[in-house]
Order: structure tokens, then C-alpha cells, then sequence
């Protein structure tokens, strides 16, 4: 399987920048080779798992590694199924241009001697539970973070009265606030069920649960911004571009959750 990695590598950043000549060019033609780029690069994370399941007897991922390309595989999915149904312009490049991001990361070198240890911790079903949850709520926040991206960038370009054809493919601010409320309104409870699917198996595991965790406390930051922002839009119906910058900022924080706090917990091992 180890081919499947570079090309699949490369296939993502030549659509990601077909993505992106459309997005400054208004090119119809490229954004259309960028579409079926994104595609065999679907094909081709599906097959690797295929393979895996067959080879190893294992679909889920095992190391941070996997993680990632599961992560990848998650955004470029709902991505596709998003372009196919709705035709929403851009969403898939500002979702995507993160996605590379993530599976590019996931190349950089990483401790190979824990992998032993993960295995066998990922054989217990609740555990894959967990990080299933967890996984998906990323690529649920990852789909509301571009939506807000385009929502402050278009909130920007009306504000400076920048008018054209790339300002009417973005939609309207209404859409785009709707979008990244829905699929924030989908990531918040799955954070919240991978937390505590997480919380049950370490209080069964572990002698004693850390609390104080940077992964453990940058979960719970994670979510508080999330909550809030939902908070704010459900029940005092608050909306606008304050709230499209705090669900900017939720997903910063699940970047620092993941990265940096990845780096110093006690107990976790992705």
C-alpha cells in the first residue's frame, strides 16, 4: 500500500491547485479537472482502506498517521457529496485546502515505537467508538470553518464594495451562515459523544482519569466555543460576522487541541 500515499499526495495538491486557479480566475474548465481530481483521490483513500481491512483485519486508524488520512478521507467525501448535490462554489477548495493540509502533515515523521502499544489499545470497540466520533465532529467543524472563511471573506469584499463574478459565486451571506451553523449544529454533539465515549473507556483503563490533561482541557475548550457559538445562535438568535469569527476561532482551537496538545498529554497516544 505504500504507493498509495505519494500519488495520493500529489493528485490532492493538483486539485487543490486547480481549486484555487479557479478561485482567482473564475475558470469553469479547471474547477472541473480540479472536481475529478478530487475524486480519484477519493478512490484511491477508499482503496487503501479496502486493502487494509482485507490485509490487515483493521479499517480504523492505528497511529496519528492513519488518523489524518481518515480525516482526509472524511473531508474530501462529504466535500464531493456537497459539490455534486448543491453545486455551492468554492466551499470545496476552502474545505479541501484543509484537508491537504492534515494528510500533508501526516507524512512528517512520527514515534514509531508507540505504534505497538496503540494496536492493542485500538482493539478495544469502544476505544474505535471514540476516535470515530471524534473524527467525524472534525470534519464537520472543518466544513463550518470554510463557510466562515467565506462568509468574513465575502463580508469583507461587500464592505470594500469589491463587486464581480467571484463575489456572486460565493452566495449569499445568509447561506453561508446557514451552512457553517448547520454543520457546526452536526460536529458539536459528535465532539461531545466522542468526549464522553472517551471519558467511559479511560475511567475503565486507566487507574485514574487526568482531568487536567492539556488534551483532556483543550477538548473541553474546543467544545465550550462551540456550545457558545451555538448558544448565541439557537436561543438569543444571534448571527452576523462577530459569530462567523468565533467559529473561526473554535477550529483554531481544534487545530491546537489536536497538534500541540497532542505533544504533552500523559495518556494519549494520537
Amino acid at each position: 500500500m505504500n504507493w498509495i500515499y505519494p500519488i495520493t499526495i500529489v493528485l490532492y495538491s493538483l486539485s487543490v491547485f486547480c481549486y484555487f486557479i479557479d478561485f482567482l480566475q473564475n475558470n469553469r474548465k479547471v474547477n472541473r479537472v480540479a472536481f475529478w481530481l478530487l475524486s480519484v483521490v477519493w478512490l484511491l483513500q477508499t482503496g487503501y482502506f479496502i486493502i487494509r481491512a482485507i490485509s490487515l483485519g483493521q479499517v480504523l486508524a492505528i497511529s496519528s498517521l492513519d488518523g489524518l488520512f481518515f480525516y482526509a478521507w472524511t473531508v474530501v467525501t462529504v466535500s464531493l457529496v456537497i459539490n455534486w448535490y448543491f453545486r455551492v462554489d468554492f466551499i470545496v477548495f476552502f474545505t479541501n485546502l484543509v484537508g491537504f493540509a492534515m494528510l500533508a502533515f501526516s507524512l512528517f515523521p512520527r514515534n514509531i515505537d508507540r505504534l505497538e502499544a496503540l494496536h492493542s489499545l485500538l482493539s478495544l470497540e469502544l476505544l474505535l467508538i471514540h476516535i470515530s466520533f471524534i473524527f467525524l465532529s472534525y470534519a464537520a467543524f472543518t466544513l463550518a470553518f470554510a463557510y466562515s472563511i467565506m462568509y468574513v471573506i465575502q463580508h469583507q469584499m461587500l464592505k470594500r464594495k469589491k463587486w464581480g463574478k467571484r463575489l456572486q459565486r460565493f452566495g449569499s451571506l445568509t447561506s453561508l451562515d446557514k451552512m457553517a451553523f448547520i454543520f457546526t449544529m452536526i460536529g458539536a454533539p459528535l465532539l461531545l459523544i466522542g468526549i464522553i465515549q472517551g471519558y467511559i473507556w479511560a475511567t475503565v483503563q486507566l487507574d485514574e482519569f487526568q482531568w487536567f490533561d492539556p488534551k483532556v482541557l483543550s477538548s473541553f475548550l474546543t467544545l465550550l466555543i462551540y456550545l457558545v457559538y451555538l448558544y448565541n445562535r439557537v436561543v438569543k438568535h444571534k448571527q452576523g460576522y462577530g459569530f462567523a469569527l468565533l467559529n473561526i476561532a473554535g477550529f483554531l482551537v481544534l487545530c491546537i487541541n489536536y497538534f500541540l496538545s497532542s505533544q504533552y498529554t500523559s495518556f494519549h497516544l494520537w
